[in-house]
């Protein structure tokens, strides 16, 4: 079989001239010969996170050319979780669908995908599945620990603690700045098992990583190493025709879950799996993840959900350390990019430090997993993440204290008149995929002033949107539908008895007239309503939590068909 990029540079006419003419610029008579490499890199000043980037599309350029392909780098969409507006989530399937476009426009046989921040990796791993050509994923890794006060500080999950603390009046506003410069120490993505971190372990356990790499510090001389090998890798792929749709089956997902419940991952990889399974064809719904997670001890003990940070992951064994604990219950059958098994990586990856990475004897939770709820609160399914809420809250009886926006929601949670106690079950509905637009990260709402200044540091809270995953608390999230979708979040009424069972995996609203309401008028106003651009097809095409939040007409593949000539 030739190289797909052959279509443009083979032949003599006029257009294969011109195709390799513009192209040549120095390179080699044999360089369109050879296997063309993309370098899908996500860096950007505007997201910190992949800033450094450059430096490890260097080292993949390195190997690829030293393995007989051609580096093009190829700079995508990127999308920086702390900075962008309303939320990095709305422009996840325009960052995908970019992609996938320009890799299937452009002379490209396989390419490598650079990625780090929340939305990076699932929005290339969309792409690759879409277009169907070979591709490895290289995660640009966590900073390194910063300390604040003599103590470990974990980015993201310390800032919505020590924010917190100010509110509560035991932290200055003087000492919660000084923390600042302190919590990020190095280049790389957050410290802590955020979405990012999870995103790049999750996207290893699927097999897109060569497997030993995802959690290597960002400035980790190694992560230079392994992306140099990942380089050699892609020609490899190239030549053996090894595509994402030749390896990711469900067994994959079915790894992928397992792994996600084992480390204490971020909720939001659930609508990131649901989106690439979707881009692949693979039966993958809610109920796969409470079916296969369920079970799984919690072994990881990082935060959110634990005392320590990805730097000492790395060093205490990572995650094949953490599969190997659990290979029982991983799918030996599923493939990774190297071609083998994943649970052939395992045999030497042993626990180097049992306080951070526990063996299956002693888990810090026997089981770790995301639970999937249902009821008349949320008949597609909503989401509660069991390793960071409080044990005592998991099964709670309490009174509705419903926000029809997120802007009602600060002019009235420090409100010293609002009607709210510990057992309160504080709503806030609006944000889901179309309602916000693109479901932020809002659910892990910040408790009433007045609560915190009594001790109370954690409270049921339940959102149709997502919640960072650096947070923690007990969030019932992702409800779906949403309520701008005709969900019944949006039928609560302050007031209601909502009643949450984690073990039952139910979430309630006890009310006899509660299916013959109306919703609310003032949520229905807070709906987005975007008149043109992205926003206006986002809205009129994204579907919801309970799928992958992709828009309608980007499920599946496309493929790497070769389209017209364009001279």
């Amino acid at each position: 079989m030739g190289l797909r990029s052959e279509h443009w540079y083979a032949g003599d006419d006029r257009n294969a001239y011109i195709h390799r003419a513009w192209m040549r610029r120095g390179t080699p008579d044999d360089a369109f010969r050879r296997p063309q490499i993309a370098i899908a890199n996500t860096a950007s000043d505007l997201t910190p996170c992949n800033a450094h980037l450059d430096e490890i599309a260097k080292s993949v350029s390195h190997g690829v050319y030293e393995a007989g392909g051609i580096p093009l780098n190829l700079p995508v969409v990127s999308l920086g979780e702390t900075n962008v507006r309303p939320t990095a989530m709305l422009w996840r399937n325009m960052a995908a669908m970019a992609a996938e476009e320009m890799l299937r426009a452009n002379p490209v046989d396989g390419v490598v995908l650079l990625g780090g921040c929340d939305k990076t990796i699932p929005a290339l791993l969309m792409a690759a599945a879409s277009v169907d050509i070979p591709a490895v994923v290289v995660p640009g890794g966590p900073m390194l620990t910063g300390t604040f006060r003599g103590v470990p500080l974990g980015c993201g999950t310390d800032v919505w603690r020590l924010s917190e603390e100010v509110r509560a009046g035991t932290l200055s506003q003087e000492q919660f700045a000084r923390s600042e410069s302190a919590m990020i120490r190095s280049r790389g993505h957050c410290n802590t098992m955020g979405t990012a971190s999870t995103m790049a372990l999750v996207a290893e356990a699927l097999g897109t990583v060569v497997p030993g790499v995802a959690g290597t510090p960002a400035a980790d001389s190694r992560l230079l190493e392994a992306s140099h090998a990942t380089g050699r890798l892609v020609v490899e792929l190239v030549e053996q025709d090894r595509r994402p749709s030749t390896f990711l089956t469900k067994a994959s997902f079915h790894n992928a879950i397992v792994a996600l419940a084992a480390i204490g991952g971020s909720t939001n990889a659930v609508v990131h799996l649901l989106a690439i399974a979707g881009r692949l064809g693979v039966d993958l719904t809610l109920d796969d993840f409470d079916r296969v997670g369920s079970g799984v001890p919690l072994l990881v003990d990082l935060q959110p959900a634990g005392r320590f940070l990805m730097e000492d992951f790395h060093r205490a064994g990572g995650l094949l350390a953490v599969l190997r604990e659990v290979r029982d219950l991983l799918d030996p059958a599923a493939l990774t990019v190297t071609g083998r098994p994943l649970a052939e990586h395992l045999d030497d990856a042993p626990i180097w430090d049992p306080q951070v990475i526990r063996t299956r004897a002693e888990p810090i939770i026997a089981e770790g997993g995301i639970a999937v709820l249902r009821g008349n609160l949320a008949p597609s399914g909503a989401l509660v993440k069991p390793a960071a809420a409080s044990a005592h809250l998991l099964q709670h009886r309490g009174r509705a204290v419903v926000f029809d926006s997120i802007e009602d929601f600060h002019a009235r949670v420090d409100d010293p008149d609002l009607d709210v106690d510990a057992d309160s079950v504080l709503v806030l509905r609006g944000c889901g995929p179309r309602g916000y637009p693109g479901m932020p990260e809002v659910s892990n709402m910040p408790l009433p002033k007045k609560l915190l200044e009594q001790g109370v540091r954690d409270m049921v809270r339940i959102c149709d949107g997502r919640m960072s995953g650096t947070a923690y608390g007990t969030v019932v999230l992702h409800v779906a539908p949403e309520a701008a979708a005709g969900g019944p979040l949006g039928l609560v009424r302050t007031g209601d008895v909502i009643v949450l069972d984690v073990a039952n995996r139910r979430i309630d609203v006890e009310a006899p007239d509660f299916a013959r309401r109306t919703p609310s008028e003032a949520m229905a106003r807070a709906f987005a309503s975007p008149k043109r651009g992205w926003e206006r097809l986002y809205v009129d095409h994204v579907l919801g939590a309970d799928t992958g939040a992709d828009l309608d007409f980007l499920v599946g593949s496309s493929g790497s068909d070769v389209a017209r000539e364009s001279h």
